[in-house]
């Protein structure tokens, strides 16, 4: 329904609530606010679809999608950026949960105008305070330009900036993704891009291809069906024809080596998506 909060969104922020409440510390990602911004909605969603999956798919997808928030921020803290341009924001909570990085940025939040409308109406009913630092930005990715909604909202494409964009492209386009890349190349020098894919089948592990087996229907259902997978090989000459260079494409054994190392319970995160990090030249 085009009043309602993209649900691919909201599994992502009740996965990020429910590791806070079923792993033990250290968390990669300590995210207090998810499921207060989801609502009460969150306890059917877990309810729902939890049932579906064996525990060790929920434990590494949920431990995914937190690792590609830390990811993200972790390379907007070590750059020298003043704009942050989170894509296919959803109910990310960055602005209230990390204010030592707000105060020295511009935020944009760019989703679809229904969910976006929806967080704003949570926003409100929460009481969270509304930074002016903080910039809501309407957009449709299939149809609208990054470039044509960034400008009038105030981002500046002469300073340098992170565009956070993960767990987005799974669900777009080809032509969708090598626009959105190639928008981004327009930035200034030294702005860079984190994205996460949907790796190719053959390289998934049985935790992998179950999380596949098991979602892909799911998000069909919704109305958010998944796109094919990329080689990495194909993913990294499409960042260099659209005019970025990798500067990270971190394997699954990387990631468990700088989050997931001090565990004793030998947490992972899935191989369903792959993150990588690439630079304006």
């Amino acid at each position: 329904m085009e009043s309602a909060p993209s649900r691919t969104a909201m599994f992502a922020a009740v996965s990020r609530g429910l590791f806070r409440l079923e792993t033990a510390s250290p968390w990669v990602l300590d995210d207090a606010l998810a499921l207060v911004l989801v609502g009460p909605v969150w306890q059917q969603l877990r309810n729902r679809f939890d049932p579906m999956f064996p525990r060790q798919v929920l434990l590494e997808s949920r431990a995914a999608v937190c690792t590609r928030s830390r990811y993200a921020e972790d390379r907007l803290a070590a750059g020298a950026f003043t704009q942050y341009v989170i894509l296919g924001a959803g109910l990310d909570s960055f602005a209230w949960r990390r204010p030592d990085l707000l105060g020295s940025l511009k935020l944009f939040e760019v989703d679809h105008p229904a969910s976006q409308a929806w967080k704003l109406e949570r926003i409100k009913e929460l009481g969270l305070p509304r930074s002016d630092s903080q910039v809501f930005v309407p957009t449709d990715f299939e149809v609208d330009s990054i470039r044509d909604v960034l400008g009038p909202a105030g981002f500046d494409w002469t300073q340098p900036a992170l565009f956070s964009w993960t767990g987005v492209a799974p669900y777009l386009t080809a032509q969708a993704i090598e626009s959105a890349l190639r928008t981004i190349a327009a930035a200034a020098p030294g702005s860079e891009v984190v994205f996460s894919y949907r790796a190719e089948d053959s390289v998934l592990d049985d935790v992998g291809i179950e999380f596949a087996r098991i979602y892909t229907p799911i998000a069909a259902s919704v109305g958010e069906p998944l796109q094919p997978g990329w080689p990495v090989s194909e993913i990294d000459e499409l960042i260099s024809r659209c005019g970025l260079k990798v500067m990270d494409h971190p394997t699954r054994a990387d990631l468990e080596q700088r989050y997931f190392a001090d565990r004793a319970d030998g947490l992972r995160p899935y191989t369903f998506e792959t993150l990588v990090a690439a630079r304006v030249i």
